[in-house]
């Protein structure tokens, strides 16, 4: 093993016994609440992702032997959910079947499946359940396009929400983080933007516990004359609400979401999603040379072996199904959309975020702070009563 391999190696064992002394989290990466007593009945579009009930189902089970709890709703054709169901006892004593002869598939476009599955597909059936009140939460790991489509069209944003956010549960040094938009709109004015971090810190307060979370925006630089004007704008509007909910950091750096500066990280879609990315694909890269660097010598074999407990803790940080589950923020209901790629743990971790939501009253809660910043606005000097007008 070279100079630069042994540094490497000797830098992650150290890493992965930082990792394991971390404070203790839940299956999903969220640390765990009090709960409240009674049923989180969730919806769940068994047909949704790349393999469909083989994944989804199983994942359901897992998540219900850590939260026996869950109710689960299972909306598919009732012929590709039986076999399945029927393998896993546990869930098929409490689970109900209804059966939907339409699913929306991963390569339909938004508008086609409008069209294809509004009112009889799976994944709309599943959104219903939210809206009727049948269901507390919605899991899919099916078509986000169209997932985000239906549930804009059944759920309709709320009251002074132009656009929903998808927000994303990040893994920091600290602890965990949201970040938010990860995905769902490109661009974002300054109103939008004010409002993902209401929408994102409700979502921290409900999550993670954090009873007034601090807020920051992505941008190229942490001094105020750095960034487009609708970042720098947002930053104005924050400062002057001075809001009960969360507490205004100031800009945020791209490097700044892995060291856990703040607890809500606010940006539009595009640089979002982006990011999102590069971190799934760094920790992979990661990942590799972790393993190519300890199996090189018999040394390094060694001093795994010595670690591996460590190690153990450092995989289970790193592993992105642990925080698997976008939440989409700002409709009348929650909808949490899977990777559609992911494994039956993945989809176990969704489901877990969703069972967490719907037991928190995450809604509730956005409402009263929306509805405190919008008051303030009205009562605020009239140029910022008129910048933020638009969406009132």
């Amino acid at each position: 093993m070279g100079a630069t391999q042994t540094k490497f190696a000797q830098k992650i064992i150290l890493w992965a016994f930082f990792c394991r002394n971390t404070r203790a989290r839940s299956a999903t990466g969220i640390p765990a609440l009090i709960e409240e007593a009674g049923l989180v009945t969730l919806s769940i579009d068994a047909m949704g992702g790349d393999v469909g009930p083989s994944v989804v189902l199983p994942g359901v089970a897992i998540a219900l032997r850590r939260r026996p709890d869950i109710k689960p709703l299972l909306f598919g054709r009732a012929e590709a959910i039986s076999p399945v169901l029927d393998s896993l006892p546990a869930l098929k004593a409490v689970a109900t079947v209804i059966h939907c002869d339409v699913s929306v598939s991963m390569e339909d476009k938004p508008s086609q499946a409008l069209r294809a599955g509004r009112y009889k597909s799976s994944m709309w059936k599943a959104i219903e359940a939210v809206k009727t009140s049948e269901a507390q939460a919605c899991v899919s790991a099916g078509n986000t396009g169209a997932l985000m489509a239906m549930s804009k069209f059944c759920l309709r944003p709320m009251a002074n929400i132009e656009r929903p956010a998808i927000a994303a549960i990040w893994p920091n040094v600290k602890s965990e983080s949201v970040v938010l938009d990860v995905g769902a709109t490109i661009g974002a004015d300054a109103q939008q933007l004010v409002d993902f971090a209401i929408l994102g810190a409700a979502l921290a307060r409900a999550l993670l516990a954090i009873p007034r979370p601090t807020v920051g925006l992505l941008n190229v630089g942490v001094e105020e004359i750095k960034g487009q004007e609708e970042v720098k704008e947002a930053g104005k509007l924050l400062k002057a609400a001075n809001l009960s909910s969360l507490a205004y950091h100031g800009f945020v750096e791209g490097d700044d979401l892995g060291k856990g500066v703040v607890d809500v990280v606010v940006t539009e879609g595009f640089a979002g999603n982006i990011a999102l990315k590069t971190a799934e694909g760094t920790a992979k890269q990661i990942a590799s040379y972790l393993r190519d660097a300890m199996g090189r010598t018999l040394m390094a074999r060694l001093g795994y072996l010595l670690a591996k407990g460590a190690f153990d803790a450092l995989r289970e940080k790193m592993d992105p199904r642990k925080v698997n589950g976008g939440v989409f923020l700002g409709l009348n209901g929650i909808v949490v959309k899977s990777h559609g790629g992911t494994d039956a743990e993945g989809f176990a971790a969704a489901v877990e975020l969703a069972y967490q939501m719907g037991r928190n009253g995450i809604i509730a809660k956005i409402a009263s702070d929306l509805n405190e910043f919008h008051a303030r606005a009205v009562t605020a000097q009239p140029s910022a009563a008129q910048a933020i007008g638009k969406a009132v």
